[in-house]
């Protein structure tokens, strides 16, 4: 049961991760385009490195909600009986 815990605490982590990154990237992304005194390489090489960020992000995510997913139904169902063996 302690495991079950601690894979739902991990996957919580991950999740945490990922809005941080999203949050991060879109605010920096947002001030970069709008500010004039950046150039356009400036611009092309942040966005790339935003694209990467957030789709690393995207991976974390649904990584981190199978996870949470996991930990949910294997502490919901009660553990499975093993049929006796037949010869």
């Amino acid at each position: 049961m302690a495991g079950m815990r601690s894979n739902l605490v991990r996957a919580n982590v991950l999740l945490a991760a990922a809005g941080w990154t999203f949050y991060v990237w879109l605010t920096r992304m947002w001030n970069i385009l709008r500010d004039p005194a950046h150039e356009v390489g400036f611009k092309v090489v942040h966005g790339l490195l935003a694209v990467v960020s957030v789709a690393f992000a995207v991976a974390i995510t649904v990584i981190a909600l199978r996870m949470r997913r996991e930990a949910k139904a294997a502490t919901s169902s009660p553990p499975a009986e093993q049929e006796p063996a037949t010869r």
